[in-house]
Order: structure tokens, then C-alpha cells, then sequence
């Protein structure tokens, strides 16, 4: 079967027609994504914005200008040079969260709101930094970020954009001042470890003071009551020492009898050149018995008298009393200490006799101890009188 010229012509036409078709029903119909906006011109002029799903669009009539993402977009910003108050040039790099809120303001109102939002960006961050010095600048972030998100927030207003957060990602001041800075924050925690390590010192020697102070204390009351409890003993030794010499009523001739046993002790001093026995020896001893309450010695001018018959039952009484206390100990025979004592007196005489023939000098008993010969003897200082005894 032969095609004719006219049949050719046909099949052409028709197959145009189909792609015509093909083509209008492409532009016709369109599927818009989430969070994306469509802006639609009808002959030249905007005519409607698509939201996401299904629309159908005149063929050759109407046409898609933009499309504009809704989505929260993050822009960084190279870094900017700004200068200070104090005349020094950092460097600052930007962040700008911001989103699309109005889509045809943000195609119609600027030709490119990125790159107008970074311009502003620019110039507000140097009018904010340019009134603040530099130690200002590194430590006021977010009075910086505030004053930048509400200038960008009024300016971008009429694009249809939204600026939601401006961050400020370093300050970078020159190199010179960046050595300074070190130092300065050397110096700085020099500073504080030398307080810190002077404190810690402080602490010690306070501790250690107030160790010392309670050690010192409770030394002091330990040596106190140490003290006290050594003189309670003792005086609890002398009164039960005295108490058992006035139970026991003591003979004079005991009594002379130790007081001449202590005579050889004082002579026996090395430093002792001239040793002096009393001439009253005697009347000494009368003296100490009376002292301690004994009868006295008889024969001897201001002895005391021969005691009481009740008297000596009492003193009788108190001795056997004494002796029961001090387990029945038996004492020495007054008429043997009696003997032993003048042969120990006798002995010692003589040996003070011999000491001062031996240094040239005479003795003479009725010299003081110190006198020189030749010298008036000293007269005897009377004796005070009794003390009055309490009731």
C-alpha cells in the first residue's frame, strides 16, 4: 500500500499534536514537596503561591518563578575584620539561623536575601562591636548576639525572612595582643596559686599554733594537777608523820637522841672549815620536845613540868593506839639512844676540836657560827613568845 504525500503530511501533524499534548499536560500538572513553596506568574504577573501536594497549572499561561524552601536554613559567614574602641582590628566569624516565613516577599522584596542578610550582618556586628573595647568584646557573646538577632529581625521583617539565632563562632584578636593575653593569664594564675599556696601556709601555721596552744594547756594542767596531787601526798605524809609523833608521844632522850645522829651529816660537809657546837645543846632539846608536846627533860631550866597523872594515861592511850596503827613496831630504849647519842655528840666534839686546832684557830664553844676570835659573843635572840593556841 502506497503512502501518499497527503497521508505523510497527516501522520506529522498528528504526531505533533501528541507531543503538544504531552508537554501541556507535563506543564499542567504539578506535585509541590513539603516544606517547599511554589510562586506562580499567570502572563507575567505573580498569581498564586502552591503549597506541597497536587496542583494543575494552565499550559503556556502559567508559569513556576521560584521555588523557596521553608525549612530553617543555617548560613556561616567568612570572618569579618572589625575594630574596637580601643582601635584593635579582630576577626569575627558569624553564624545566621534564620527561615523563610512569607515566600513572595522573600522572591518579590529582594533579589537575594542571603546575600542581604550577610551585609547586614556585617555592618551591625561593626556598629555593635565598634562602641565595645576589646576585653568587652570576648566576654559579651550574647549581649553581641542579642543586639544582632533584633536589628536582622526588624531589617529582614519586610523579605518574608525570620531570623531566629545570630552566633558568634570566634574572635580572633591580632597575634601581638593574643601574646599579651597569655601572659596576662599567666601572671594571673601565678597570682592566684601564690595566694592559694600562701593560704594553705596560713591554715598550717594556725593549725600548728593552735596545736601547740592545747598541747601547751593541757601540759600545763597535767604538771598543775600533777602538783597538786604530790603536795596533797606530801601533806598527807607530814600529818600522818605527826600525827603519829603526838600519838605516840615521843621521849626527849628519842628526840635528842635523832637530833644527835643529824650532828655528823652537818660536820661531814666538805666546804665546811669550822664546825660550831652549841653550848645550850640541852636546853635545845628541851626546846624540841616541847615542840613536839613531849614531857621535856628533867633537871633543865625552862623544861616543861612533869605531866599529869591523867595526862600521862592519856599520852599512855594515844601510844598504845599508835602503836596499834603502826603494826605494834617497837621502839628504841630511850636510856640506850641515850648513850649512843652522848658517845656520838663526844665523838663529834672532838672531831671539831681537832678541825680547829687544824686550821689555827682556838675553839671556843660559846662562839657563834661566823664569829671571829677575839670578838664580844653575840647575845642570844630571845625567843619569840608562844603563839596563843585556838580553842
Amino acid at each position: 500500500m502506497d503512502i501518499t504525500p497527503g497521508q505523510v503530511v497527516l501522520y506529522l501533524v498528528l504526531i505533533v499534536l501528541l507531543i503538544f499534548v504531552i508537554t501541556a499536560l507535563v506543564k499542567a500538572v504539578r506535585i509541590v514537596p513539603q516544606a517547599v513553596a511554589l510562586i506562580v506568574e499567570r502572563l507575567g504577573r505573580y498569581h498564586k503561591t502552591l503549597e506541597p501536594g497536587l496542583h494543575l497549572l494552565v499550559p503556556f499561561i502559567d508559569k513556576v518563578r521560584a521555588g523557596v524552601d521553608l525549612r530553617e536554613q543555617v548560613v556561616s559567614f567568612p570572618p569579618q575584620p572589625v575594630i574596637t574602641s580601643d582601635n584593635l582590628v579582630v576577626s569575627i566569624d558569624t553564624v545566621i539561623y534564620f527561615s523563610v516565613t512569607d515566600p513572595k516577599s522573600a522572591v518579590y522584596e529582594i533579589a537575594n536575601y542571603i546575600t542581604g542578610i550577610e551585609q547586614l550582618t556585617v555592618t551591625t556586628l561593626r556598629n555593635v562591636v565598634g562602641s565595645m573595647d576589646l576585653e568587652q568584646t570576648l566576654t559579651s557573646r550574647d549581649q553581641i548576639n542579642g543586639q544582632l538577632r533584633g536589628v536582622l529581625d526588624e531589617a529582614t521583617g519586610k523579605w518574608g525572612v525570620r531570623v531566629n539565632r545570630v552566633e558568634l563562632k570566634s574572635i580572633d584578636p591580632p597575634a601581638s595582643v593574643q601574646g599579651s593575653m597569655e601572659q596576662q593569664m599567666r601572671a594571673e594564675r601565678d597570682r592566684r596559686a601564690t595566694i592559694l599556696t600562701a593560704e594553705g601556709v596560713k591554715q598550717s601555721q594556725i593549725l600548728t599554733a593552735e596545736g601547740e596552744k592545747q598541747s601547751a594547756i593541757l601540759k600545763a594542767e597535767g604538771d598543775a594537777q600533777a602538783q597538786v596531787l604530790r603536795a596533797e601526798g606530801e601533806a598527807r605524809a607530814i600529818l600522818q608523820v605527826f600525827d603519829a609523833i603526838h600519838t605516840g608521844d615521843p621521849d626527849p632522850k628519842l628526840l635528842a637522841y635523832q637530833y644527835l645522829q643529824m650532828l655528823p651529816q652537818v660536820a661531814n660537809g666538805t666546804a665546811s672549815k669550822l664546825w660550831v657546837v652549841p653550848t645550850e645543846f640541852t636546853a635545845a632539846l628541851g626546846s624540841i620536845s616541847k615542840g613536839f608536846g613531849g614531857s621535856g627533860i628533867p633537871g633543865v631550866p625552862g623544861a616543861p613540868a612533869e605531866p599529869s597523872e591523867e595526862e600521862s594515861a592519856a599520852s599512855r592511850a594515844l601510844r598504845q593506839a599508835a602503836m596499834k596503827d603502826l603494826g605494834g613496831a617497837a621502839l628504841t630504849d630511850p636510856a640506850e639512844a641515850l648513850r649512843e647519842a652522848q658517845r656520838q655528840s663526844e665523838a663529834a666534839a672532838a672531831d671539831a676540836t681537832a678541825s680547829g686546832t687544824r686550821s689555827g684557830l682556838p675553839f671556843d664553844p660559846s662562839y657563834e657560827a661566823g664569829q671571829q676570835p677575839g670578838e664580844p659573843p653575840v647575845p642570844p635572840v630571845p625567843p619569840a613568845p608562844p603563839a596563843p593556841q585556838e580553842g
